[in-house]
């Protein structure tokens, strides 16, 4: 009977605390979950990338298509919300790189891969990154930014580098080869303000 009760106790000290609406608490699990969902966003990111990606023309546009976008999308908000003059120069350096590479890819891509529709929103992953993004908390949001980057870029090199030698898309495999430079300047400058910090 005594460890009845000395459980039963214990179970409702704990379920108390897991009701309690403490902001920081909640604020903190949110980040972590929202941690925890981009890295594994990166990993699923790096499979598709390293498979379907740089394998077929399709998934080629397709994946270099929806990462631009995302790219876009996470540099605007950064130049509003990022709190670090070093962060906001490498947003604004991504949004006009990204930009740039994503009117080139919608011109090679209309004569080298006719067939292929480039998507025009994001997918589900890449909104959960942003959405992640824009919940950041202000002294958390370089970081997140970053992080973010880091990871994306990774991705982006995996399906450059990938398709780089695809000879049955050789105007998009030329576009892979010139993308690269900026994407490893990109990703190089991320990673050093992460470790800067």
């Amino acid at each position: 009977m005594k460890n009845v009760l000395i459980v039963g106790a214990a179970s409702l000290a704990l379920l108390a605390a897991c009701n309690q609406s403490d902001d920081t608490a909640g604020q903190n699990a949110s980040e972590a979950v929202n941690a925890t969902q981009d890295a594994a966003a990166g990993v699923v990111g790096q499979t598709s990338a390293a498979t379907l990606g740089a394998n077929t023309v399709d998934g080629f546009v397709t994946n270099l298509a929806i990462g631009n976008m995302y790219e876009i999308e996470a540099a605007r908000i950064a130049q509003t919300k990022a709190s670090n003059a070093d962060v906001k120069a490498l947003a604004s350096m991504i949004l006009e790189d990204h930009t740039a590479a994503g009117e080139k890819l919608q011109s090679t891509a209309s004569s080298a891969a006719p067939d292929v529709a480039l998507p025009t929103m994001l997918d589900q992953r890449r909104k959960g990154m942003i959405d992640n993004l824009n919940a950041a908390a202000p002294d958390d949001f370089d970081k997140v930014y970053l992080d973010q980057q880091v990871a994306a870029h990774n991705e982006t090199l995996t399906l450059l580098n990938g398709f780089s030698d695809n000879s049955d898309a050789p105007a998009l495999a030329t576009l892979a080869r010139e993308m690269i430079p900026p994407i490893t300047t990109h990703r190089d400058r991320a990673q050093a303000l992460v470790n800067g910090m």
